[in-house]
C-alpha cells in the first residue's frame, strides 16, 4: 500500500500506513488445506538454486497450487510466475487436484513467454507427474525441487540445501490475491471467481508495485534489469 501510495506521488511510509491498515482490519488470517502432497512412486528432481543469483527475467520460473474458497464450495488455482520480477505468467482454476490444469498453465506461459532456464517447483504430485515433467523436458527446462518436509507446521531442511524461501515470493500472491480479492467478494460461481482473478491479477502485473523491486511493477520488471537477487544458503 506504501509503494502504491508512493508511486502516486504520496510522500508516507509503510511505518504510517501500517497501521491505518490495523485500524481497517486489513490483516486477516486465514488458514487452508495443504495442496502440495507428493506422490510416493513420482522421481524427485535435485535442488538447483543453491546460492543461485537471480538476475535476469525467464531465469528461474516457479509454480504454486492454492485453495480458493467460494461462497459455496471451492477451487484450485495454480499459478507461473518468474522469479525475478514476481510476474505471474499464466493461470489456472480446477475444482480437482489432477495435474491437467497445471500442464495447461504451463503450456500457455511457454507460449507466451518463451522459456526459463530453471523451472522450480515442491514436490507436489502434479509437478512429478509424467505430464508436467514431459512439457519441461521436451522445451530443454532444467527441473529443480527443493527436498524439504513438513514438520510442526514448518518447512525442515532434509539435503541442507533447500529452505522455505524458496517458496516465499508466490505464497506473497496467493496472500495478496486473498485478502484483496477472494475473501472480500465471496464468489459465488466460477465463472465470477475467473472475471475477478483475472482483473486482479491483471492490476497486479501492471498496477501494483513490488517490494522487491522498488516501485516497479512486474510488468516493468520483467522487462527492466535491476539488481541481482542472491538466495541465502
Amino acid at each position: 500500500m506504501a509503494r502504491c501510495m508512493q508511486r502516486n506521488n504520496h510522500k508516507c511510509g509503510r511505518h504510517c500506513v501500517r497501521p491505518l491498515m490495523r485500524l481497517m482490519r486489513l490483516v486477516p488470517i486465514y488458514q487452508e488445506p495443504n495442496t502440495s502432497k507428493k506422490h510416493p512412486q513420482h522421481k524427485i528432481w535435485p535442488y538447483l538454486l543453491r546460492k543461485a543469483v537471480i538476475d535476469r527475467p525467464n531465469q528461474v520460473w516457479c509454480a504454486d497450487i492454492t485453495y480458493i474458497p467460494m461462497r459455496r464450495g471451492f477451487l484450485y488455482l495454480v499459478a507461473i510466475m518468474d522469479w525475478y520480477s514476481r510476474k505471474a505468467l499464466a493461470w489456472r482454476l480446477s475444482n480437482s487436484m489432477d495435474a491437467d490444469f497445471c500442464v495447461e498453465a504451463l503450456k500457455e506461459a511457454l507460449a507466451k513467454h518463451g522459456r526459463p532456464e530453471i523451472f522450480n517447483t515442491d514436490q507436489g504430485s502434479q509437478f512429478t507427474s509424467g505430464a508436467w515433467i514431459d512439457v519441461l523436458t521436451d522445451a530443454k527446462i532444467k527441473i529443480s525441487m527443493p527436498l524439504v518436509t513438513l514438520l510442526r507446521n514448518a518447512l525442515t531442511v532434509i539435503d541442507g540445501k533447500a529452505a522455505w524461501r524458496d517458496n516465499r515470493m508466490i505464497e506473497r500472491l496467493w496472500r495478496s490475491l486473498k485478502y484483496e480479492c477472494v475473501y472480500l467478494n465471496a464468489f459465488e460461481a466460477g465463472s465470477e471467481m475467473r472475471a475477478g482473478i483475472s482483473k486482479w491479477l491483471t492490476y497486479y502485473n501492471s498496477e501494483r508495485p513490488h517490494s522487491t523491486r522498488g516501485i516497479l511493477t512486474p510488468n516493468e520488471a520483467y522487462v527492466s534489469k535491476t539488481e541481482p537477487m542472491r538466495l541465502a544458503a
